[in-house]
């Protein structure tokens, strides 16, 4: 087959207008065509009065060498790739060698834990927190009274950060291998639509996330592997030998058992900070890495969609309009969107007491009054937080406990209107935007729990924005700090075979480690440490490749 890309329609035309527009563009009969399979769907608004969908498609023509020489040089045809998953390795029937074991249950966990049990390895899977409907009734508990659990919340669980969240299982990283394809089938096996495989930017909402990570969880159980709830590792066993080559020999649990291992895939989710103190006082090698700072910010989903669609405004083939925004700003600093939750809520997201952190999160089906994004600013290790591999952490730390103040002490979250903000005074009452933050807000100035050149950025960038998307910078628009959270403070630096660069037998993994951001690109990286995992057992008998 051939895959045609960019092929161009009106938006409301009719399913039988596919076959004409590919004969067109590929310039043959129709009696050539033989069959099309939809690849990839996506929509071009820049033109409000024109949209269009964008399709990628695989073809199977009569005399498909003959179209392709035709083409040769065109990248938009091309022959169809293989994106077959296929095993890098097998574990001999009844393996009983030395299990390998992944800390944390998050995207990167699931899936370095499901294709370890696909392979045969039986892992053993550990979480400080619980199965996610525990889980979310302790989230639950902060969200609507105001009540903490530092082992169980937004961040810890089953299903990680990404569980509570818009679910988007898109992503820009490089995947010459089609690994996020790997991802995206497990989860329609696992009960997602099957939309999100041919959808440009597919989600799948928390409320089905709970129920794909159960089955997933049930898929990994019944070919051999373990979970371990609320077992939070609080030590590193790590040999030195003769010639200085550190060795992970096993775990030290909060249950006060010792985990004898020497393979272990790191994917504990960028909130984990005791474990990366931990990790840093056993000398494993860890640098700071850049991350964001700022806050959430809503509009009314009914603004997005006209500023996005204008007339074609609901249409169901278009949906919630989202946004991707970007400023560079006279001081030097990055202003930008992130995670952009289409008819969404703004979600309390701390893992430690007596701080605030936000969030945003939304369900399938997109419905909720407001749309909300992340409106950050790009910060750097050697410019805003220097000297100390874990000093990223501190950074967030101090501007949390300052939202935590700011918003009263009782885990509601400061709050300021657009207008206010761009005057530099206090936010006293609400206007046309309605906050949908739980467990509350308090209205307040932002200028109190954020740093100057953050403010600053954010004040350059917000007319910007507003010149893109009109109402983006109405007075009335509402922002809720403080987001912190926007990936991990720091990096635990790996070599080629993805182990840690000064202790073999640790996997460094995620979003955690500093290889992912996002539940897709998680995932695929959690398959890698799998791999990885998979080939030191080769290397070491254990195993056969395949």
């Amino acid at each position: 087959m051939l895959r045609l890309s960019e092929l161009k329609l009106p938006l409301d035309h009719p399913p039988e207008a596919m076959a004409p527009a590919i004969c067109a563009r590929l310039g043959i009969a129709p009696d050539d065509l033989l069959e099309v399979k939809l690849w990839r769907r996506a929509h071009d608004a820049r033109r409000k009065s024109a949209i269009l969908m964008v399709y990628t498609v695989d073809v199977a023509l009569r005399d498909e060498a003959a179209v392709l020489e035709r083409f040769k040089g065109d990248s938009q045809v091309r022959p169809t790739p293989d994106t077959d998953y296929r095993f890098m390795a097998r574990a001999p029937e009844g393996f009983d060698g030395p299990r390998p074991v992944v800390i944390g249950a998050g995207p990167c966990g699931l899936f370095a834990g499901l294709v370890l049990a696909q392979m045969g390895f039986k892992p053993i899977i550990l979480d400080r927190g619980k199965v996610v409907r525990e889980r979310t009734k302790d989230t639950w508990a902060l969200w609507r009274k105001s009540e903490l659990n530092p082992e169980s919340n937004v961040q810890f669980g089953e299903g990680g950060a990404g569980t509570f969240s818009d679910g988007k299982l898109y992503s820009q990283i490089k995947d010459p291998r089609f690994l996020g394809r790997k991802v995206l089938e497990e989860f329609v096996a696992a009960g997602a639509p099957e939309e999100i495989l041919t959808e440009a930017h597919p989600h799948i909402g928390t409320f089905r996330l709970v129920h794909m990570v159960e089955n997933i969880r049930a898929l990994i159980e019944g070919l051999g592997g373990e979970y371990r709830w609320q077992h939070r590792v609080t030590d590193f066993e790590i040999e030195t030998g003769e010639d200085g080559a550190r060795k992970l020999k096993g775990l030290h649990l909060s249950t006060g058992e010792f985990l004898e291992t020497e393979h272990v895939v790191l994917a504990v989710g960028h909130s984990s900070r005791d474990t990366f103190q931990t990790l840093y006082d056993r000398g494993v090698h860890i640098e700071a890495k850049p991350f964001s700072i700022g806050v959430r910010i809503e509009h009314p989903q009914s603004w997005m969609d006209k500023a996005r669609f204008g007339a074609c405004a609901g249409h169901p083939d278009l949906g919630a309009a989202d946004y991707s925004l970007s400023h560079h700003c006279s001081n030097g600093r990055t202003v930008y969107s992130f995670c952009m939750c289409p008819g969404g809520t703004v979600v309390a997201a701390t893992s430690e007491p007596n701080r605030v952190v936000t969030n945003g999160m939304s369900q399938y089906s997109r419905n909720e009054r407001n749309a909300n994004s992340g409106f950050v600013v790009a910060i750097d290790p050697e410019r805003d937080y220097p000297g100390h591999p874990l000093a990223g952490i501190e950074f967030q730390r101090k501007w949390e406990s300052l939202a935590f103040t700011a918003g009263g002490g009782d885990y509601k979250a400061p709050a300021q209107k657009v207008g206010d903000f761009l005057a530099g005074r206090p936010s006293e009452a609400l206007g046309e935007v309605s906050p949908s933050y739980k467990p509350g807000i308090r209205m307040t100035d932002l200028a109190e729990c954020l740093p100057p050149f953050v403010l600053e950025a954010m004040r350059e960038a917000l007319p910007v924005f507003g010149r893109q998307i009109a109402g983006y910078d109405h007075p009335d628009v509402l922002m809720t700090g403080v987001e912190t959270r926007t990936s991990s403070p720091i990096r635990i630096t790996r070599g080629k075979d993805l182990q840690s660069l000064n202790t073999a037998g640790l996997f460094p993994a995620g979003e955690g480690a500093g290889y992912a951001g996002g539940i897709l690109s998680a995932g695929v990286d959690g398959i890698k440490a799998a791999e990885a995992v998979a080939a030191a057992y080769v290397a070491k008998g254990w195993a056969e490749a395949v």
